[in-house]
């Protein structure tokens, strides 16, 4: 079978089986490679409530926008699922930087903002240092990529 005749096959299955290009689009909640765990497994109310990031215990979880979300508390659980828009963090927890350059990438729980009661995660201590260097415009260019970038 020649790669023509290969590519039209896979076309035509593609067709059949309704994969259009939102099949291939990415998760709204960012989550690892191997598990289906939001922030890496981090407790997002605890960046509000002890001002860093804490790991989350499987015995407190809570499954919202696909993802599973991990607190370290029943109390923090709690509060996450009273409202989770407060506490989860922007962009799907992708990182903030790449979302306002036009692209998605892994949010690193240890490298965090919060502005304006709101949690940002970036990629690395180094996009996080570019990103502080201007973040009401890197808000204001992610808040307009967003959920866009997600079908790149």
């Amino acid at each position: 079978m020649t790669l023509h005749r290969l590519l039209a096959a896979f076309a035509a299955a593609v067709a059949v089986l309704g994969l259009g290009a939102t099949a291939f689009a990415k998760d709204p909640v960012y989550t690892g490679r191997f598990n289906n765990t939001a922030v890496d497994g981090h407790d997002p109310v605890a960046y509000f409530t002890v001002g860093e990031p804490v790991k989350g215990d499987n015995q407190f979880t809570y499954d919202y926008n696909g993802a599973v979300w991990k607190f370290s508390s029943a109390a923090n659980r709690d509060a996450f699922i009273t409202d989770p828009a407060k506490y989860a963090p922007q962009y799907g927890g992708y990182c903030a930087w790449a979302v306002s350059q036009g692209y998605t990438a892994r949010g690193n729980p240890k490298n965090w903002t919060i502005v304006d009661d709101k949690l940002y995660l970036n990629y690395n201590d180094k996009v996080q240092q570019d990103w502080l260097k201007d973040v009401p415009g890197f808000i204001a260019l992610a808040n307009d990529n967003w959920p866009g970038v997600l079908e790149k």
